[in-house]
Parts: C-alpha cells; sequence; structure tokens
C-alpha cells in the first residue's frame, strides 16, 4: 500500500489551476488535427477527400504511438550535448508515474507529455497539404514515422528542452514558428520536389470540392489554437505561466483576425471578389506567423505580424506556379513563409523576456535568423535523405492510372461522395 501511494501522491502539491488548463490545451490541440483534415479536404477534389483527411487522421495513430515509445525521450529526455535527448525512463514512458511531476511547473509530467505530443502529431499532418492526390499512402505513413523521429524530435530538443543548444543560444520560439512550421513547411517544399507536379497541373482545373469543409476547418483550427499558443505557457516560469497565457491567448486572437481582414482586402483588390478560401488562408497565415512570438509580443504588435503574414503569405502562395513546384494545398506558402517571418518578427518586437530590435536589441534579432536558418538547412536536408530513401525502397508516387481515378477508390477502397 505504501509504495502504491507513492506511485501516485507526488510528491510537490500540484496546481490545479495549471493542470486543469494544461488537459484542456492538450484537448484543443488535437482538435486542429481534424480541423486540418477538413481544412486540407475540402479543397482537393472529390475523388481524394477521403485519402487526404486520412493524412491527418494516420498521424494521429502513428506518432501518437512513435511519442510514447521513444518520440518524447528523444525531444524532452536528458540532453547529449544539446543536440539530442535520451532518458531510459522515457523509453514507453516506463519510468515515469503519476506522481512525476514535470519540473516546477506544478503538473503531471504525464500531463505535458501529452500536451506535447499533440504538436508531435500535428506537424507532420502539415507536410501532407504539399504532397495531396498523388503520394502513396503507404510511402506517406512510412515518411511521416522516420521524419517525426529523425527531424521533429531532435528539432523540438534544439529549442524546447533544457540543455537544447538553441534554448541555450537564446532562440526564442513560444509555440512553434520553427518547430513545427518552418520545418513542416520547408519539408513540405521538399517533398513536392521530389514528387513532381500533378499530373493535370497546372493547366486542369483543379477546383475544391467544398469550400464549406475548409470554412469549418478553418475555425476549428483558429479555435484549437488557442490551446496551441496559451497552452505553451507551461514552459514559461511557473509564477508567470498565468499571465503568459492571458497574454498568448490575446496576441493569437488579433494576429489572426488582422490576417483574416488584411487577406481579403489583399485578394478583394487584386481579383474584384473576397472569397472564402481567401478568408481561410489569412486566418491560417495569421495563426501560424503569431506562434513564435505570441507570449512575447504586445496586441498592436500582433496586429502588425498578423498584417504582414497575409501579405507575404499571399504573394508567396502566387508564386509557387513561376517556380515549378506543386505544394497543392499551400503548405510551404502558408506555413513555411509564414513560420519564417513570424520567428524573424518575435526578434523584431518582443518584450518579454528580452527586448528585440525594435527596442535596440539587435542581438536577439540575430539569434532568432540563426534558428530560422538552422531550421531550414536541418529540414530541408533531412527530409530529402529520408524521403529519397522512401523513394528508392517503396516509390513515393502512385501509378498514373490511380492519380486519374483518384486515390479514395484505388487505395482505400472508399468515396467520400456517391452521386
Amino acid at each position: 500500500m505504501i509504495h502504491l501511494l507513492a506511485a501516485i501522491v507526488p510528491p510537490v502539491p500540484i496546481d490545479s489551476g495549471s493542470t486543469a488548463w494544461m488537459l484542456t490545451s492538450s484537448a484543443l490541440v488535437l482538435l486542429m488535427v481534424p480541423g486540418l483534415a477538413l481544412f486540407y479536404g475540402g479543397m482537393v477534389r472529390r475523388k481524394n477527400i477521403l485519402t487526404t483527411m486520412m493524412h491527418s487522421y494516420v498521424a494521429m495513430a502513428v506518432i501518437g504511438v512513435q511519442w510514447v515509445t521513444v518520440g518524447y525521450a528523444i525531444a524532452f529526455g536528458q540532453s547529449h550535448g544539446g543536440w539530442f535527448g535520451w532518458s531510459w525512463p522515457a523509453v514507453g514512458l516506463h519510468g515515469i508515474t503519476p506522481a512525476s511531476m514535470y519540473a516546477d511547473k506544478g503538473i503531471p509530467e504525464f500531463v505535458f507529455i501529452m500536451f506535447q505530443g499533440k504538436f508531435a502529431i500535428i506537424t507532420p499532418a502539415l507536410i501532407s497539404g504539399a504532397v495531396a492526390e498523388r503520394m502513396k499512402f503507404s510511402s506517406y505513413v512510412v515518411f511521416i514515422l522516420l521524419w517525426s523521429t529523425f527531424i521533429y524530435c531532435p528539432l523540438a530538443h534544439w529549442v524546447w528542452a533544457t540543455g537544447g543548444w538553441l534554448f541555450n543560444y537564446g532562440v526564442l520560439d513560444y509555440a512553434g514558428g520553427t518547430v513545427v512550421h518552418i520545418s513542416a513547411g520547408v519539408s513540405a517544399l521538399v517533398l513536392s520536389y521530389m514528387l513532381g507536379p500533378r499530373r493535370d497541373h497546372p493547366e486542369g482545373t483543379l477546383l475544391p470540392n467544398n469550400l464549406v469543409l475548409t470554412l469549418l476547418g478553418a475555425g476549428l483550427l483558429w479555435f484549437g489554437w488557442f490551446g496551441f499558443n496559451a497552452g505553451s505557457a507551461v514552459g514559461i516560469e511557473h509564477p508567470v505561466a498565468g499571465a503568459s497565457a492571458g497574454l498568448a491567448f490575446a496576441t493569437t486572437q488579433t494576429a489572426a483576425a488582422t490576417a483574416a481582414l488584411v487577406w481579403m482586402l489583399i485578394e478583394w483588390q487584386h481579383t474584384g471578389k473576397p472569397t472564402s478560401l481567401g478568408m481561410a488562408s489569412g486566418i491560417v497565415a495569421g495563426l501560424v506567423a503569431i506562434t513564435p512570438a505570441a507570449g512575447h509580443v504586445m496586441p498592436l504588435s500582433a496586429m502588425v505580424i498578423g498584417a504582414v503574414a497575409s501579405l507575404v503569405c499571399f504573394y508567396a502562395v502566387r508564386l509557387k506556379s513561376r517556380l515549378g513546384y506543386d505544394d497543392s494545398l499551400d503548405a510551404f506558402g502558408v506555413h513555411g513563409v509564414g513560420g519564417i517571418w513570424g520567428a524573424l518578427a518575435t526578434g523584431l518586437f518582443a518584450v518579454t523576456p528580452v527586448a528585440g530590435l525594435f527596442a535596440g536589441n539587435a542581438a536577439q534579432f540575430t539569434k532568432q535568423a540563426v534558428g530560422v536558418g538552422v531550421t531550414i538547412a536541418f529540414a530541408a536536408l533531412g527530409t530529402w535523405v529520408i524521403a529519397g530513401l522512401v523513394k528508392a525502397t517503396m516509390g513515393l508516387r502512385v501509378s498514373e492510372q490511380q492519380e486519374r481515378d483518384g486515390l479514395d477508390i484505388t487505395i482505400h477502397g472508399e468515396r467520400g461522395y456517391h452521386f
């Protein structure tokens, strides 16, 4: 009985408020994955909606298992030279008990593990937007498993874990500008080049099958992003975590609203029509850009970050045809470009825990630029190696006949719509 109590009763008091918020935030971030499935699924053609949504859902299964077995150990285990983590008790979580607490944050370690695990799930799912309608499902499953293990987890350790070399260097990434969005966006760009364009792109008419789903997905992403950003206050020193979460909540809302408005106005000016797809794209661009800065900047700065995010992402999306790559659903144009801008903007506008360049601190902007450069190089090279290995052993692309008939029926034996 004594041993049982020791495994259940924590040695230090649990902060019930922080724990409740982290549990809620974890659920909100997981909700973003079905939101992403709807967001992406509505933009592809009718014959590919199920396989596109499955790219997000299968990440919940594959990475959900990978994170518990080895992912958490690599990302947040004991640091080895600042390059990767590894703690034997964290493998399979076999050495972590209900009484284990995460650092001095007042929350059980299991709660922190599950919160971070949701980030690990959604990041490779973001990549799927660049390969929609033409990548083999089996190859995608193997790719995200390898990518998460050898790209995402080490990068998370570098930036977020105590002892990580970019963490020690002073790179600020509140909730994943580098770890999540730049890494996924750059990897999406590399993978889209390696796959090549869709068979009928850009000549064919690639009309979205259901923009209602895309708008619904954008709404769920916006809703879940409050957990994504404000929940990341757990990484801040415990006495100011609540204040930091409140700031992150406010800046997340402000940046997303501003970006949605600016994208709509830019598109209205260019095409004469404000579209629902443009509104959804603006929402996500603003959310992406504010992610690394959420708890470090003030709301007026968040408005600038959101506005510029829509501007740069709008033109990045329009440039892809000129540059000859088929980023099907603009994973790089929105997540990659938006993440790069957001990480650099953190170095411009940060007020806490250090000031940025506009307060005279050029050193912080330099650190942000280093973090961006390292993330781009690591994600690009790692993706090229991993995708090359998968291509050589399994192949990356479906057959021309499968692509013509649609992946829903040829790979999954199902149809999203029966009419």
